[in-house]
């Protein structure tokens, strides 16, 4: 069992991950507007997202809807319910491939 946290420790805590969470909703956000590639946030995760499912940022990219996004994930052998921290490079370099994308390719930098 774990040990017990203070207050002060469980505050720290649900301070960032509520950090966190802001930070992944621009994130989609940048994925919906065309802002961000998916490609590039695949292949070079900010560390604030690798415990993010990848089902969950694909649904984020316009015209990816649940099928398609179970397609791609099926074709490239990904587990719905694997992170993009739990990649492997195959599967790195193969989601890329499966999505055939057509958007700017620029690296992702966070707003604000």
């Amino acid at each position: 069992m774990a040990p017990e946290r203070s207050l002060n420790q469980r505050m720290d805590a649900l301070a960032r991950a509520n950090q966190i969470r802001i930070k992944r909703a621009q994130l989609k956000r940048d994925l919906k507007a065309g802002r961000l590639s998916i490609h590039s946030l695949l292949l070079d995760p900010p560390e604030y997202v690798e415990t993010a499912k990848v089902f969950d940022m694909l649904l984020a990219v316009p015209k990816y809807g649940r099928v398609k996004v179970n397609k791609i994930l099926t074709h490239c052998r990904i587990a719905p319910s694997k992170t993009i921290g739990g990649l492997s490079e195959r599967q790195r370099s193969a989601a890329p491939v499966g999505l055939r994308e057509k958007q700017p390719g620029h690296s992702y930098r966070p707003a604000g």
